[in-house]
């Protein structure tokens, strides 16, 4: 039998809605300088960086994860500042998260809504549960349409809706009366709200302050922003009997030993991390300063470690740059809202320097 007849026999077993997927896009960014990822463009420090080798050496890695977890649990719920009567988990980065709250809340009839444009992983993860998925546009200028979203809300009764604070492409950081208004509907129907606030260490603002008020809201963020991208490791807060229920559908020793030792590192060090959020914010908005100076070039305020900007021709300028050895994102096909519009992660200022002026060169 021939490949290619072997190939068409092990299809059928493959679902029809996999079959017409997209993987998830991870652009070659060999030997560029990467400002696609809203990664923290900073390293740890020379000294650091031996002391966690040194540390991450002794771990016993032929054990499962044990105890070490446990206290990472209590060490992040410290520094999040926790609420009385939570419970926290953890996700291999919140993409896991994400899955799991698809994977708890399938229940017959099930959907998941969520404003556009938004987090990717929303819908997917929706997708491969075989949720169903209600996306509502944002308004032209990316803030939410709080009447789209009330009527969607009455309209599907979503089993859960994401509010990503702030918002991942745009940066922005919604109103609070808003998001409010919102929470409340979705509680007086029965539903979840998950809060992720992926980007929180670069925003003016946190609802962890008033998650405690809500018995139906979950609050998630990212270990990956606050500078361990290449960790892997999300966490989760919300009512005790809440999280207890999600936690069923994790999988057993899903953070390692290694991502779990680097986070405790990292928390103990978490002066150093925090002075280089002040420093990217302090970036974010020179660059966007420089953006707004240019002729055609629309920058649309933001509260992430990004910004995003509109031109007469993104895909221009996406290619542009790429000769000139600067990876950002285009995003101008990912909605009808985000037409011509380009994503820059803030880098370094030497990496700001060198994106600025080709995407001068580029416009």
């Amino acid at each position: 039998m021939s490949t290619t007849s072997h190939a068409a026999a092990w299809l059928k077993h493959i679902r029809q809605d996999v079959q017409s997927m997209h993987a998830y896009a991870i652009q070659d960014s060999t030997g560029m300088v990467k400002l696609d990822a809203m990664e923290n463009p900073f390293s740890l420090p020379p000294e650091l960086q031996k002391q966690l080798g040194e540390r991450l050496g002794a771990l016993a890695l032929n054990r499962y994860p044990g105890d070490r977890i446990n206290v990472l649990r209590t060490q992040l719920a410290k520094y999040a500042n926790m609420p009385e009567g939570f419970d926290i988990m953890l996700g291999n980065g919140s993409d896991e998260l994400i899955t799991l709250i698809a994977m708890a809340c399938d229940v017959p009839g099930a959907s998941i809504l969520a404003p556009l444009p938004g987090f990717v992983m929303y819908a997917m993860s929706a997708q491969l549960q075989g949720v169903t998925f209600h996306g509502v546009p944002l308004t032209a200028h990316f803030e939410l349409d709080e009447a789209a979203m009330l009527s969607a809300i009455a309209t599907h009764q979503p089993a859960v809706v994401y509010l990503a604070y702030p918002n991942n492409p745009t940066g922005t950081l919604w109103d609070s009366e808003v998001i409010e208004r919102i929470v409340l509907a979705q509680g007086a129907q029965g539903g979840l709200v998950v809060m992720d606030e992926a980007y929180q260490p670069f925003a003016s603002q946190t609802y962890m302050d008033r998650v405690a008020k809500h018995g139906h809201v979950l609050l998630m963020r990212t270990l990956s922003k606050f500078g361990l991208a290449g960790v892997r490791l999300g966490y989760m807060v919300g009512p005790k009997a809440l999280i207890a229920e999600i936690d069923k559908v994790r999988p057993p020793y899903n953070i390692s030993v290694l991502n779990c030792e680097c986070a405790l590192f990292a928390l103990e060090h978490a002066d150093v991390f925090a002075a280089q959020a002040v420093q990217i914010r302090q970036e974010r908005e020179k660059l966007s300063q420089s953006l707004a100076q240019l002729p055609g070039v629309l920058v649309f305020p933001s509260q992430a470690n990004m910004l995003l900007v509109r031109m007469p021709d993104a895909t221009k300028c996406f290619e542009g740059m790429k000769s000139k050895g600067i990876l950002v994102k285009n995003v101008s096909k990912m909605h009808p809202l985000l037409a011509n519009c380009l994503r820059l992660t803030v880098g370094t200022p030497e990496e700001n320097v060198r994106m600025l002026a080709a995407l001068k060169e580029s416009l």
